[in-house]
């Protein structure tokens, strides 16, 4: 019988393995590999294993083993095929990542580069803050900062929120860290060698590591972000907890400085247009712009001609460029109240592309011919030179037509603001006609002081100059739709879906208890909701009855796929409006460009079969910009509440669930929670269809819309939370005839987060 051979052995270190044979060995083993496993593939025996002993103890202590006797391992090397989160770039703006999954023992987590994904995943998908399986290989030690390069094999479920919390010292050193998020009851042990520069009550973003490969996980914080109780600092919670880009690479930046300057040549000219830019007071930038004349066609008697000029992005951000690749990670600008994360870098945002007023500026325009009845006969795209005539709000433009022109308005009320009116009341009259969702719902705005904290909230008047710009934005938009279907060029879609069936089921059973009724499914169009709509006008919760039919409805999203926008009751629809804040817009140019062969820069061949992929991944950003702004709102708002614990508000109930009551504050729309546990009066049950709580002795309760009075008992600004006490009794009226589903004693549900619905975008 042969004798099993083993690896040659190093004469010179008497007899031993070598300390390179040992990482090979180890980092070749399928599965795990210690001393015992070493000894026997080097045939390592009798007094031996006590000089191999030594050797190991030797390697562990000059860093280049880690792990235990019985699971040994190279310190600091990746496995083969590991799970990475993207966490930056680098100087170039190339995306780095680190393992995330890594021993504490080893050190800091080290720094791999990516190169481009293998065939099948798209690079422009993959983003900071994703999570990739990428093959993992190490690079010489003279690579500068990355340690390790990596080639993506798929991209994975993103993780929802960053680990965020407010650090809590201990006496002893170390201590606890408190999650912000609503949802997470559980708290984070820390050691003192895992705080960092943290002090007591910061905001921190941290991990969970395992020092051991059973130990509990403990945290260690990797930023600390000041004091959470800074209302200038609130927005910041968002950012980090949503992993939204905030600042811009370098090589982003230095791009910015060599980008090309627009001519007239392929372009008309606009200049003498009195094209004016209507936003609201505060707007950071002003991506389009508006004007009307009476059409002076004979055929179109009483019709109008309506320009809509938008600035031309795509002239300065070419595909696969440093700003492109950064525009596309990061899908849309963020809006906060005291700060916005912009899609793309200053330079252009807010100079280049911005229609400034009497300042020359490249766009991308839309000429559309409606008849007087507001129906469109036809449109046409060009690529123009243009020169804002004015810069007006929405209230300053409103003021002049109501009569009360400022100076810079007087000399454009009949030559540019009144053809406008008159076209969008033709317009308006079409768009009545076809009958989109009409929901109201005014949205509140914060108002900060000069110090960034909440001075007021506010519910600024809905104008028919904000309706104006809104139509001719829509009308532009479904004209950029038609034009590329036409000429048969894919395109993102804007799409919105009809309602879900569960979700038509749950908002038919509440208007039944209200005795109102909304046709099936087959039958549905808005149509239906905006009679629902009208009749709720006469009741005394008309408000309750908008939201009730906004939460029924699916969410829009981007698609290459059209199954056309059923809120606004389009067949086609497509964003092209806000190309400096929405990627999506800047696609739909793109597309234009080519589709039109207006110049260079259109929509690329390698662009095309990634649409869907780009839709999905802009969809997603534009989710969590909403979430984002949500929350800070929610935080500034808890922030101005919270020296007022205590106090006494009315309030409405917005919501109602199993465990408690979500109430609205009248004054400032703040959201807060009652639990269920704290109507202790009576045993509650919850009606779903009604959404109601019924109390099983006294059959009193309270109802979706009720208007009550409440006291807040807490305030917590970093998790946006408002917990209030119930002061108005329950009342027999509005749930005397509902019914107990099932009988028996209903059960009390204890407080389990403070979560809420939210609204969408069109």
């Amino acid at each position: 019988m042969a004798r099993k051979s083993h690896p040659a052995r190093d004469p010179a270190n008497g007899g031993l393995p070598s300390k390179k044979q040992i990482l090979d060995f180890l980092n070749s083993a399928q599965g795990k590999a210690g001393k015992r496993e070493i000894a026997r593939a080097f045939g390592v025996s009798g007094g031996a294993r006590i000089a191999l002993k030594r050797l190991l103890a030797e390697m562990a202590a000059d860093g280049t083993l880690g792990g235990d006797k019985k699971h040994l391992r190279e310190k600091g090397k990746l496995p083969p095929v590991a799970v990475l989160e993207v966490t930056g770039r680098d100087s170039d703006g190339d995306l780095v990542a680190k393992p995330l999954e890594w021993e504490a023992d080893d050190g800091g987590r080290p720094v791999v580069r990516l190169r481009r994904a293998e065939r099948g995943i798209d690079d422009s998908d993959i983003g900071i803050g994703d999570r990739v399986l990428a093959r993992v290989t190490r690079l010489p030690r003279d690579s500068g900062g990355a340690t390790h390069e990596a080639t993506p094999i798929k991209k994975l479920p993103r993780e929802k929120r960053r680990l965020l919390g407010i650090f809590r010292k201990s006496a002893r050193g170390g201590g606890m860290i408190e999650p912000i998020d609503r949802k997470e009851l559980k708290s984070w042990p820390i050691l003192p060698d895992d705080v960092a520069t943290a002090r007591d009550g910061d905001l921190v973003r941290f991990e969970l590591v395992r020092r051991g490969r059973f130990a509990t996980p403990r945290a260690e914080i990797v930023e600390s972000l000041g004091n959470p109780d800074d209302q200038r600092q609130i927005s910041l919670i968002a950012i980090h907890a949503h992993g939204i880009p905030e600042d811009f690479p370098e090589s982003v930046l230095e791009e910015c400085k060599t980008l090309p300057s627009p001519t007239m040549q392929g372009r008309t000219d606009l200049r003498s247009l009195l094209l004016l830019t209507i936003d609201p007071v505060d707007a950071r930038d002003h991506d389009d712009a508006v004007h009307a004349q009476a059409d002076s066609d004979p055929k179109n008697s009483g019709g109008w001609v309506v320009t809509v000029a938008i600035a031309d992005v795509a002239h300065y951000i070419r595909p696969g460029s440093k700003i492109d690749r950064e525009a596309q990670l990061r899908g849309n600008s963020v809006y906060f109240p005291d700060r916005v994360v912009p899609m793309l870098p200053e330079k252009i945002s807010n100079d280049l592309c911005s229609l400034r007023e009497l300042e020359e500026r490249p766009c991308l325009a839309v000429r559309m011919i409606f008849d007087r009845h507001g129906e469109k006969r036809s449109h046409a795209f060009v690529r123009a030179m243009m020169r804002s005539a004015a810069k007006l709000s929405y209230q300053e433009a409103q003021a002049a037509i109501d009569g009360a022109p400022s100076d810079k308005c007087l000399p454009l009320v009949d030559s540019a603001l009144k053809p406008l009116w008159s076209a969008y009341k033709a317009v308006a009259t079409a768009r009545d006609k076809r009958g989109p969702l009409d929901l109201d719902l005014p949205e509140r705005k914060i108002v900060l002081d000069d110090k960034g904290r909440v001075e007021r909230v506010v519910t600024p008047q809905r104008l028919d100059a904000h309706r104006l710009i809104e139509e001719f934005m829509i009308q532009a938009n479904v004209a950029a739709a038609e034009t590329l279907e036409e000429k048969r060029l894919p395109l993102v879609y804007r799409v919105h879906d009809a309602p879900s069936a569960e979700k038509l089921k749950g908002l038919r059973d509440f208007l039944e208890t209200l005795d109102m009724k909304v046709p099936h499914a087959g039958a549905l169009r808005p149509e239906a909701f905006n009679k629902v709509l009208a009749q709720a006008k006469d009741l005394p919760v008309p408000d309750l009855i908008n939201e009730v039919i906004l939460r029924s409805q699916s969410q829009a999203e981007y698609t290459p796929k059209n199954i056309g926008h059923f809120g606004l009751n389009l067949v086609r629809y497509a964003h092209f409006t806000s190309p400096i804040r929405r990627y999506a817009d800047l696609l739909v140019h793109r597309a234009l460009v080519r589709a039109l062969d207006l110049g260079p820069d259109g929509l690329t061949d390698d662009e095309i079969p990634r649409l869907a992929s780009i839709a999905k991944a802009i969809s997603d950003t534009e989710r969590r910009a909403m979430a984002a702004e949500r929350e800070t709102t929610d935080r500034l708002i808890a922030a101005h509440l919270a020296d007022q614990v205590g106090a006494v508000f009315p309030a409405r109930i917005a919501g109602v669930i199993r465990s408690g009551l979500f109430v609205r504050l009248k004054d400032t729309g703040a959201d807060g929670y009652i639990p269920i546990s704290s109507l202790a009066d009576d045993y509650y049950h919850h009606v779903e269809a009604a959404h109601a709580l019924v109390g099983a002795r006294t059959g009193a309760g309270y109802r979706l819309g009720d208007t009550v009075e409440v006291r807040l008992l807490e305030a917590i600004p970093s998790a946006g939370a408002l917990r209030f006490e119930m002061l108005t009794p329950p009342s027999r009226a509005n749930v005397a005839s509902l019914k107990h589903p099932g009988g028996g004693r209903p059960r009390q549900h204890r407080q389990k987060n403070f979560g809420k619905p939210h609204k969408q975008r069109r």
